[in-house]
C-alpha cells in the first residue's frame, strides 16, 4: 500500500496554505475545545466550596473565637482533607489530559492536494476532510466524494439505519463511517458544528452518576437535618440548664455537631477514584467517565467481540482453495491470450493464477481494506495485473460482503462478491461443507463468487456461482486466555459476540479454554422477543453472524435480566452495542466512532487490561463501603449522646481536641490506608444499606457505653472530691472508653488480617497511649486518667462493649445479608 501521505489528490485538491492561513486569521478553525478533564478552576472549586466544608469552616470560625485554639484542630484536618483532594485530582487530570492527547484521532485532511492527518483543533472552513470505515465526521460539512459511502447518524437522530451519501448531501458531526468511503467540505466548524457541544460533554471528566457517590449524598443530607435540632439543643443544655460560661456552652456544641459530619468519607471517594485513574493511566487506559470504575467492578456479564478483543486484528491468507467445477471462465475469458497460459500450465494452476489475479483486484479496488481484505492485498499483492475496477461495494457488517465490477486485461468483465460462504449461498450447497470443515478448526473462510446481476443490484448475492476459498489464520492474543480465565475465577460470565461464522468463533473460543465454546449459537436463529432471547444467551456462550443491530438487542436482552453488562469492541459494528452497555471498553486502535461513545479506551489495545480495571473498581468500591462504615458509627454515636445529654441535662462530656484525636486515630489515618488497599470482593449494589446495617448498631453500642462510662466517671469522681478537675476526670474516662470501642470497630473493618492490617491497628492504638503519658500531649488534649478504679472500669465497659459489636455484627451478616 501507499503513503497516504505521498499520494496528490487532484480532484478536489481541497485548500492550499495561504487560504489556510488566511481561514485562520478569520477565526474560521474549529477550535471546540476537547477536555477530558475538568480545569483546574473547577477542581479548586468543587473541592473547597461543599456545603459540608462551609459548616465546619463557620464552626472553626467560633472556636477560633472562643479559644482555645486545640479545640480547632478539626479545622485543619479539613484543610489537609482539602489539599489531598486537590492534589490528587489535579494529578488525576494531567493523567487524564495526556492520555487523551495520546488517544486522540487525527482525521485525514487534503492540504495542497497532499492528504494530511491534522489533529481536530487544525481544521479550519473549507477544509477536505477524507472519510473510510470506522471515520467519526468531526465538523459539519458536505459530501463532495462518495465510493459507496454509508454514514450512521443514530448517535445524533436514533436512527438505526445507516445512510447512503451522495455528492452534495450534508454531514454531520457526531456522525461516523460504517461503509465506503469519500471526502466532504467542512462547512461548520467549531461551535457552529450540530454535536461541538454534545462531544466536549462526553468526554468531560466527571465524579458523579455512581451509586457510590449518590448513596454518600444521601446519608449527608440526612446527617444535615439532625444536625440543626441537636445544635440548638446542645446550646440550650450547656448554657441554660447547666449554666456554663458562653465560651465553655460553644465549645461542647461544637464538639458535638463537628463529630455528626462524616466529611472526610467525600474527600476520601474522590481521592480514591483519582487515585484510581491515575493508576490505571500508568497502564495505558484512559478513563473517560470516573463512574465507569464503578460500573465495570459491578459488571457480570462481559460480551466480547472476537477480533481486536480475542484475536490480533491482522490475519493471514493460509490457503486458496479453487472449488471443483468452479465455473470461473466466460466466454471472454476463452481468448487466445488465457489459452496461451494454459498451455504452459495445468488447468488447476491457470485457474488459480486466475483467482489470484481477480482477488488481488478486488483488493485494489477498496482504498480503505479491513482486516481480512488486508490479508488478500498483502498475500497477492501483484494480482491486478492489468485489471481495471470499474465500480466497487465496500464491506458491511450488516451485509457480510463486499464486491466491485472489474474490466479484466483482455477485455472481459464482470462482477465479483468476496463475503461470507453461508450468507452468499443458499443452505444446503455442497461448498458449505466444505466451509464448516474449516470453521471447526477456528478459521476464517471467505467466499469468491461470480454475480451473475449488477453491483446495483439489491439481489446481487442471489445465484452467484462460487468460485474459490480464501482460508484465512486469525492470530490469538497471547493474554486472552488468561483473561478469560480471570472473569471465570471472579464469576463475571463471558459472551463472544462476533459477525463471523459461529463455528469458527466457537472454535476460536474453544483454543483460549471459554466454557460453553463446545455449543456455538448461530445468531440469524435466536428469537427475536426480548425475554426468549435474554433466556438464550444466559444459556450460551459464543454467538456468531450478529449484525450490528442484533448486538445491541442482546445488550438490552442481558440487561432486562438484571445483568450488568460490559460491552468490548473496536470495530464500527460495535458502536450501537457500546453505546447501550452499562459500559463500553474501546480499543485505542479502533474506530474513532467507538472510541467516541466508550466509557475506557484501551490505549494500549490489550485486552489483558481490563482485569486491571475490574480489580481497581472492586478496590475502590469495596475499600469505600468498608471505611464508610468507619465514619458513619462515628455519626450515630455522636448523635446518640448530643441526645442523651440534652435529655438528662448533664454536661457535654467532649471538648472539640478529643473527638478530633479520637477521629484521626480510628477513623481518618486508618481509613486513608484501607481504602487503598487491595480488594477483589465483587461490588455489590444497595451501597447505603449495606453500609448502615453496620454502622447504626456500632454507633448505638458505642454511644451507649460511653455514655454509661460517663455517668459511672461522675458518680465516681463525685464521691472522691476532686472539685474543680471532675469534669476533666469524666471526659478522659468517657474518652478511654469511647477510643477501645472505636479501636474494636476498626479491628473488625481490617478483616481479614494481613501483618500491614494488624500494625496499623496497633499504631493507632499505640498513638493513644503516647497521649495519655506524654506530659504536653496530656495538657494540649486535656487528658489524664485519675486514679485507677474508673480507668479500669473503663477498660471494663469497652471491653463489654466489644464482645456485644462482635455479636451484633455476625447476627447482622446472618440475618441482613448483603
Amino acid at each position: 500500500m501507499s503513503d497516504p501521505s505521498q499520494i496528490v489528490t487532484t480532484a478536489h485538491p481541497g485548500l492550499s496554505a495561504a487560504e489556510v492561513a488566511e481561514r485562520v486569521a478569520r477565526g474560521e478553525v474549529n477550535d471546540v475545545p476537547v477536555r477530558s478533564s475538568r480545569s483546574t478552576k473547577e477542581i479548586v472549586r468543587a473541592n473547597v466550596f461543599t456545603r459540608f466544608n462551609a459548616i465546619i469552616g463557620v464552626l472553626f470560625l467560633i472556636i477560633l473565637a472562643v479559644g482555645p485554639l486545640q479545640d480547632g484542630l478539626f479545622g485543619f484536618v479539613i484543610i489537609a482533607n482539602t489539599a489531598i483532594g486537590i492534589f490528587q485530582e489535579l494529578r488525576a487530570k494531567k493523567t487524564l489530559d495526556s492520555l487523551a492527547v495520546i488517544g486522540e484521532a487525527k482525521p485525514v485532511v487534503r492540504r495542497d492536494g497532499v492528504p494530511v492527518p491534522l489533529p481536530t483543533g487544525s481544521i479550519v472552513l473549507g477544509d477536505v476532510i477524507e472519510l473510510g470505515p470506522g471515520d467519526k465526521c468531526v465538523v459539519d460539512g458536505e459530501v463532495a466524494e462518495a465510493d459507496g459511502l454509508e454514514i450512521d447518524e443514530s448517535l445524533l437522530t436514533g436512527e438505526a439505519d445507516p445512510v447512503l451519501k451522495k455528492p452534495g448531501d450534508p454531514v454531520m458531526s457526531g456522525s461516523f463511517v460504517v461503509a465506503g468511503g469519500g471526502a466532504f467540505t467542512a462547512t461548520k466548524v467549531g461551535r457552529e458544528a450540530y454535536a461541538a457541544q454534545l462531544a466536549e460533554e462526553a468526554t468531560r471528566f466527571t465524579l458523579v452518576h455512581s451509586e457510590l457517590r449518590t448513596g454518600i449524598s444521601t446519608i449527608l443530607k440526612y446527617v444535615t437535618w439532625l444536625m440543626l435540632p441537636a445544635a440548638l439543643g446542645l446550646v440550650v443544655s450547656q448554657l441554660v440548664v447547666q449554666g456554663h460560661d458562653w465560651r465553655e456552652a460553644v465549645r461542647r456544641m461544637v464538639a458535638g455537631i463537628v463529630p455528626m459530619v462524616p466529611e472526610g468519607l467525600v474527600l476520601l471517594t474522590s481521592v480514591a477514584f483519582a487515585i484510581g485513574v491515575i493508576r490505571l493511566g500508568r497502564k495505558q487506559c484512559l478513563v473517560q467517565e470516573l463512574p465507569a470504575i464503578e460500573g465495570l467492578a459491578r459488571v457480570d456479564v462481559v460480551c466480547l467481540d472476537k477480533t481486536g478483543t480475542l484475536t490480533e486484528g491482522g490475519m493471514d491468507v493460509s490457503e486458496l482453495r479453487v472449488l471443483a467445477g468452479a465455473q470461473e471462465t466466460t466466454e471472454a475469458q476463452e481468448t487466445a491470450e488465457f489459452q496461451e497460459s494454459a498451455e504452459i500450465q495445468e488447468p488447476a494452476e491457470a485457474r488459480e493464477s486466475y483467482v489470484r489475479q481477480v482477488l488481488g483486484a478486488l483488493g485494489e479496488s477498496d482504498p480503505r481494506p479491513n482486516a481480512s481484505l488486508q490479508a488478500i492485498v498483502d498475500a497477492y499483492p501483484d494480482g491486478k495485473s492489468g485489471w481495471r475496477c470499474a465500480e466497487s461495494l465496500p464491506f458491511s457488517s450488516a451485509r457480510k460482503y463486499s464486491g466491485a465490477s472489474l474490466h479484466g486485461p483482455d477485455g472481459e468483465s464482470g462482477t465479483w462478491l468476496l463475503g461470507a460462504p453461508d450468507v452468499l449461498l443458499p443452505a444446503g450447497d455442497p461448498a458449505l461443507t466444505e466451509v464448516d470443515g474449516l470453521n471447526a478448526q477456528g478459521l476464517r473462510v471467505l467466499l469468491l463468487a461470480r454475480a451473475a446481476r449488477e453491483l446495483d443490484d439489491p439481489r446481487v448475492a442471489e445465484d452467484v456461482r462460487p468460485t474459490a476459498l480464501v482460508v484465512l489464520e486469525q492470530r490469538l492474543r497471547s493474554d486472552a486466555a488468561e483473561t478469560l480465565r480471570y472473569f471465570a475465577e471472579q464469576n463475571v460470565s463471558a459472551k463472544v459476540i462476533s459477525g463471523d461464522n459461529a463455528v469458527s468463533v466457537g472454535a476460536v473460543a474453544a483454543k483460549l479454554a471459554l466454557a460453553g465454546a463446545e455449543a456455538p449459537v448461530d445468531a440469524r436463529k435466536l428469537p427475536r422477543e426480548r425475554e426468549e432471547m435474554a433466556a438464550a444467551l444466559d444459556r450460551g456462550a459464543v454467538f456468531g453472524r450478529v449484525s450490528p443491530q442484533q448486538k445491541r438487542d442482546m445488550v438490552g436482552a442481558l440487561q432486562s435480566r438484571g445483568h450488568t453488562v460490559a460491552m468490548t469492541g473496536d470495530g464500527v459494528n460495535d458502536v450501537l452495542a457500546l453505546k447501550d452497555a452499562d459500559i463500553g471498553v474501546s480499543m485505542g486502535s479502533g474506530s474513532e466512532a467507538t472510541r467516541a461513545v466508550a466509557q475506557i479506551v484501551l490505549l494500549n489495545n490489550s485486552f489483558a487490561t481490563l482485569p486491571s480495571v475490574v480489580a481497581e473498581g472492586r478496590r475502590v468500591i469495596g475499600n469505600i463501603t468498608r471505611v464508610a462504615t468507619l465514619f458513619l458509627t462515628k455519626t450515630v454515636y455522636s448523635v446518640l449522646l448530643a441526645v442523651l445529654v440534652v435529655c438528662t441535662r448533664v454536661s457535654y462530656p467532649f471538648l472539640p481536641r478529643h473527638l478530633t484525636l479520637l477521629s484521626t486515630l480510628t477513623i481518618g489515618v486508618p481509613a486513608f490506608f484501607l481504602a487503598l488497599a487491595p480488594n477483589k470482593e465483587r461490588a455489590r449494589p444497595h451501597f447505603v444499606r449495606r453500609v448502615m446495617r453496620y454502622a447504626i448498631p456500632s454507633g448505638l453500642i458505642a454511644g451507649a457505653a460511653t455514655f454509661a462510662a460517663y455517668l459511672l466517671a461522675r458518680a465516681h469522681y463525685a464521691d472522691a472530691g476532686l472539685g474543680t478537675d471532675t469534669l476533666g476526670a469524666e471526659t478522659s474516662a468517657a474518652t478511654l472508653t469511647l477510643f477501645l470501642i472505636s479501636l474494636w470497630v476498626l479491628a473488625i473493618i481490617a478483616r481479614p488480617y494481613t501483618w500491614w492490617r494488624v500494625a496499623l491497628v496497633a499504631a493507632m492504638g499505640a498513638g493513644f497511649v503516647v497521649v495519655l503519658v506524654v506530659p504536653w500531649l496530656q495538657r494540649f488534649f486535656a487528658l489524664k486518667l485519675i486514679g485507677a478504679t474508673m480507668p479500669w472500669t473503663a477498660v471494663a465497659i469497652a471491653v463489654a462493649a466489644g464482645v456485644a459489636l462482635e455479636l451484633t455484627w455476625r447476627w447482622v451478616s446472618r440475618r441482613f445479608p448483603a
